[in-house]
């Protein structure tokens, strides 16, 4: 009995002296590492770039001609390897380091001074995930605007395009919003990316789509899907992975992730149905093509609200984002011709935008959210602010960058390869044994 007593004090002991670390850690000013957050931001890492490969890439692979599927899907791995690079190279530094309001430094370029033992900067997770866990977000983002840009654009091009775009675009706005820059000192809220990816890549979408010109044979002529059933399984992939896209933002194992993964998940419901509706309405019939859409145009619309709002606040944020995307989509492409080819700008530029204002709104404790933000005014009006300079950058630095890559990569295949499709034209294969 004297030993079993013996063993339990020493026990008691060493867990007071655990603790007491902890806490004198915390107090001199360096936090300890928590294992409970480290290993819920890891998984959410690997979910993010699950959404890219295979997600986007089957998404996005469903939806064009069965002779194109596979140029969209090296060029959404050319991006994932392309941005992870980048990111580490110097990229991370200029988003995450350094004081400045409209850009960071180099101090940690190719992660110098980045040790396993690095604590991120107001977190407690190791510096070296936080880098990783942005990195994906780095990855997906130019991914998105290949959707506009599908079956006629050069495989080189899109590179050289993305590499020149990461550094004047997504970087920048990463640091204004989530480095410490200008935006987010006036107290703009964007917790995964309303601003920073949906809308960067929904105007450089658009504005590309523009600049590319038009499919052969568009409007007039038909560019159906190939393959619903890979489109139903990239949106599926697209929706497990968007928990960890947005509930990983919180960078914390705890009940703010939980309530941003249900606020997701229920406005991506509402979006869903609702778009079913507007389809049983219009068309007629319920596509698939249609829900999962509708799916994708709810995760995009509530990214940027996901910390803010609560349940109620998502299912209205799903439900408009439904109606608004839907005849946007119908806007750009059937009345102002636009060849957004997969409606990258109507689904997930006009999502990040809508849910960006309307956080204003739902954010507010009287409807249900969280009581995080400033007044509905103030709070709409930094809001407003910095949609109108991301929107501006994003496309003054598309038009740059598309007329440097046309000067010299050029940016469209010839008809000739157009016509043959870019698997077999650009990467010298097929997807399928038969053509079309």
């Amino acid at each position: 009995m004297l030993r079993l007593n013996s063993f339990k004090t020493s026990r008691l002991v060493l867990g007071i002296f655990a603790l007491s670390t902890v806490f004198l850690r915390a107090q001199d000013g360096s936090p300890a590492v928590d294992s409970g957050h480290t290993a819920w931001v890891l998984i959410a890492t690997a979910l993010v770039l699950f959404m890219t490969m295979p997600g986007l890439a089957l998404f996005y692979g469903g939806l064009v001609r069965g002779r194109n599927v596979l140029s969209v899907m090296a060029q959404c791995g050319g991006i994932a390897c392309l941005a992870s690079l980048l990111w580490v190279g110097g990229l991370y530094s200029l988003a995450f380091k350094g004081t400045g309001g409209w850009i960071g430094n180099l101090d940690a370029a190719f992660l110098k001074g980045i040790t396993a033992d690095s604590v991120a900067p107001g977190t407690k997770l190791p510096e070296i995930l936080f880098v990783m866990f942005q990195m994906t977000f780095a990855i997906i983002t130019p991914g998105l605007y290949v959707g506009a840009v599908v079956e006629r654009m050069k495989f080189g091009a899109i590179m050289l395009f993305s590499t020149l775009w990461l550094v004047l675009v997504y970087t920048p706005v990463t640091h204004w919003i989530w480095g410490g820059g200008w935006l987010q000192q006036m107290g703009i809220r964007d917790l995964a990316g309303g601003i920073v990816v949906h809308a960067t890549a929904g105007t450089t979408a658009l504005v590309l789509a523009l600049i590319l010109g038009k499919r052969r044979g568009f409007p007039t002529h038909p560019h159906p899907p190939h393959s619903p059933g890979m489109v139903y399984i990239g949106a599926a992939m697209l929706w497990v992975g968007w928990f960890g896209f947005n509930g990983g933002s919180q960078l914390g194992a705890n009940g703010a992730a939980g309530m941003t993964i249900l606020v997701t998940h229920l406005s991506a419901c509402a979006a869903a149905l609702v778009w079913c509706l507007l389809e049983r309405v219009y068309n007629g019939k319920v596509g698939l093509i249609g829900m999962v859409t509708g799916l994708v145009a709810g995760l995009a619309t509530i990214t940027p609200a996901s910390g803010d709002v609560g349940p109620f606040g998502a299912i209205v944020i799903g439900a408009v984002a439904a109606v608004v995307c839907y005849f946007s989509v119908g806007l750009i492409r059937e009345k102002m011709h636009i060849d957004d080819s997969l409606d990258v700008f109507a689904v997930h530029g006009v999502g990040g935008i809508l849910g960006t204002l309307l956080l204003a709104f739902f954010g507010q404790a009287s409807l249900g959210g969280l009581g995080l933000v400033k007044s509905v005014g103030t709070q709409l009006f930094i809001q407003s602010t910095g949609l109108g300079v991301t929107i501006l950058w994003s496309a003054v630095a598309t038009v740059i960058i598309a007329f440097i890559v046309k000067a010299t990569l050029g940016l469209r295949v010839t008809e000739e390869q157009e016509y043959e499709g870019l698997d077999r034209s650009e990467h010298g294969e097929n997807a399928y044994p038969m053509e079309e």
